[in-house]
């Protein structure tokens, strides 16, 4: 059993992370597809890969959530990524070093990984 203080201590530390999820109009959205397909592929340490570095870089404008089934189960774990005024993203097949890869990338800089999306693994 926790006591009082590491509880306190373990709230606190989780309200830093909490702001990672909060959206608005302007914030980029990282969407990982968390139904039980995308969890069997390895969708939780996506997840987490993206909260950690999104955490570890300090970015504020990007809101990290999860979602239900996106409906390309042969595809999983799915990752869409929404940017203001950009058409949506669909990253396929992805890791966590695929992950952190698309935040230095595409959140960052603003370059799609194209070699991770869809489009390129649909052939």
């Amino acid at each position: 059993m926790k006591s009082l203080a590491e509880l306190q201590a373990l709230r606190d530390k989780m309200k830093g992370n909490m702001g990672i999820r909060d959206e608005d109009d302007a914030s980029i959205r990282v969407v990982v597809g968390m139904a039980t397909c995308g969890i069997a592929a390895g969708a939780r340490p996506v997840l987490q890969a993206f909260t950690d570095e999104v955490a570890k870089r300090g970015l504020q404008n990007v809101a990290v959530g999860q979602t239900g089934c996106i409906g390309i189960c042969q595809y999983e774990p799915v990752v869409e990524v929404f940017m203001p005024g950009q058409e949506k993203v669909t990253y396929v097949k992805m890791t966590a070093e695929k992950a952190v890869q698309v935040v230095n990338d595409h959140l960052v800089n603003g370059n799609v990984v194209t070699e991770y999306t869809i489009g390129a693994n649909a052939k």
